[in-house]
C-alpha cells in the first residue's frame, strides 16, 4: 500500500488521479483479498442523518473485515439531535451542539464519517455543505464524507468499475445522464460522477432535459477544468440521441432542477414532462456497445427498464459491490500507520 497525505476525505477535488489511482489499486487488492488487520485497535463513529443500506452495510463490513469497529448513530432517532448554527438559542428539538458532538466523539474514535444530504429549502445554504465542514472544523479526527452534496465514495466505485470495462479510460466518452424520478432528489451523484469521470481525462457529456437541469456552477467548472487539464471534452447536451451516441459508459441518475430548488410542486410541472429521458434499449443501442451503471436504490421501469437492468452490460450490482473494497483501500490509506522503512 503506498501511503498518501490526506487527513480526510471530504470530497475527491484536491486528491490526484495518481493519489485517487493508488486508491484504486488498493481496492483492487482488497478485492482478491479481503480481509487484514489494518484498523486493528481503530474505532469509526458512522453518522447516518439520512437512511443507507449499502453505505452503511459497506462501511460497517468493510471496517470489521479490516479488524476494526464501528458504531452507528442515528442523530435524531438512537442519538441526540445536533445544533449546527452557532450562537443559536436552542428551544427546537437539537439537544447538543456540534462543538460537543465533535469534541466528544474524538476522544473515543479514531475516525467519523457523515452522511448528511441537503436541506432541500435552499441551494444558496446547503451549497456550502455545512455539516461536514463542522465535523471538519471542530472535530480532532478525521472525517469521512458518506454523501452530503458529493459523495466521493460513489465516485471511487465508480471509477473502478469502468477501469475494469474499459481499461485505459482517458478520452473515452462517458455520459451522465438526467433520467426520471417522480421526486427531486439530491444532485450529490451527478456532481460527483462528472467530477471523477472528468478527472481521469474521459470525454464527458452531460444529458439533462432543459438548461434548468444543468448541474451547480462550481461542478459544471470543476468539470471543464479536469478536461482542459487533461486534453479531453466537456459537452452539455439536451439532445438524447446525440448525447447516447458513441458513449462508451453511461451512468444515469436523477436530481431535482436548481431554479426550482425547495419549490417541488413547481419543479413538478417540470420533471412530468421528461419521463421519455428513462433508460432504455432503443438508447444504450445508440452508444458503442456501452456499459451501464447506477448508484442505486433505482426504481425500475422509471429510471430505467427491466430490459436495460437486466442486460450483460449493466454493471450497477457490480459498482455497488465495489464502494466495499473502494472505501476500505481509503480507510487504510488515511488511517493505517506507514511501517519503518516502507514508503510513504
Amino acid at each position: 500500500m503506498h501511503k498518501v497525505s490526506h487527513k480526510n476525505f471530504i470530497n475527491t477535488e484536491n486528491w490526484s488521479q495518481a493519489e485517487l489511482n493508488q486508491l484504486l489499486v488498493d481496492a483492487n487488492r482488497l478485492k482478491n483479498d479481503p480481509h487484514n488487520q489494518s484498523l486493528k485497535n481503530k474505532s469509526f463513529a458512522l453518522l447516518f442523518l439520512n437512511p443507507s443500506m449499502r453505505t452503511r452495510t459497506s462501511f460497517e463490513i468493510g471496517i470489521q473485515q479490516l479488524g476494526g469497529v464501528a458504531v452507528i448513530l442515528q442523530p435524531g432517532k438512537d442519538a441526540w439531535g445536533i445544533e449546527f448554527e452557532n450562537g443559536t438559542v436552542m428551544d427546537g428539538e437539537a439537544e447538543e451542539h456540534i462543538k460537543e458532538v465533535a469534541a466528544v466523539l474524538s476522544t473515543y474514535v479514531d475516525g467519523i464519517a457523515i452522511r448528511a444530504f441537503p436541506k432541500f429549502i435552499d441551494w444558496q445554504i446547503d451549497k456550502q455543505d455545512l455539516v461536514i465542514k463542522a465535523f471538519a472544523k471542530y472535530a480532532t479526527v478525521p472525517i469521512i464524507n458518506m454523501e452530503t452534496i458529493v459523495h466521493p465514495c460513489q465516485e471511487l466505485a465508480l471509477m473502478m468499475t469502468v477501469k475494469k470495462h474499459l481499461g485505459e479510460v482517458k478520452y473515452k466518452k462517458f455520459l451522465m445522464t438526467w433520467t426520471y424520478h417522480p421526486k427531486p432528489l439530491n444532485t450529490a451523484v451527478a456532481n460527483s460522477g462528472i467530477s471523477i469521470s472528468s478527472k481521469f481525462g474521459m470525454d464527458v457529456t452531460l444529458l439533462c432535459p432543459s438548461p434548468d437541469y444543468i448541474l451547480d456552477e462550481k461542478y459544471i467548472e470543476l468539470a471543464k477544468q479536469n478536461c482542459a487539464d487533461n486534453g479531453s471534452t466537456f459537452t452539455i447536451s439536451h439532445d438524447i440521441e446525440e448525447a447516447y451516441k458513441d458513449a462508451d459508459f453511461v451512468y444515469a441518475k436523477s436530481w431535482g432542477a436548481l431554479p426550482f430548488y425547495g419549490n417541488p410542486k413547481e419543479e413538478w410541472e417540470q420533471r412530468r414532462k421528461y419521463q421519455h429521458f428513462m433508460v432504455d434499449q432503443h438508447k444504450m443501442s445508440l452508444t458503442n456497445q456501452a456499459k451501464f451503471s447506477h448508484c442505486l436504490p433505482l426504481r425500475r421501469n422509471i429510471k430505467a427498464t427491466d430490459a436495460v437492468m437486466d442486460a450483460d452490460y449493466c454493471v450497477a450490482v457490480e459498482e455497488a459491490e465495489n464502494r466495499l473494497h473502494a472505501q476500505k483501500a481509503m480507510l487504510m490509506n488515511i488511517f493505517c500507520e506507514v511501517k519503518s522503512g516502507e514508503k510513504s
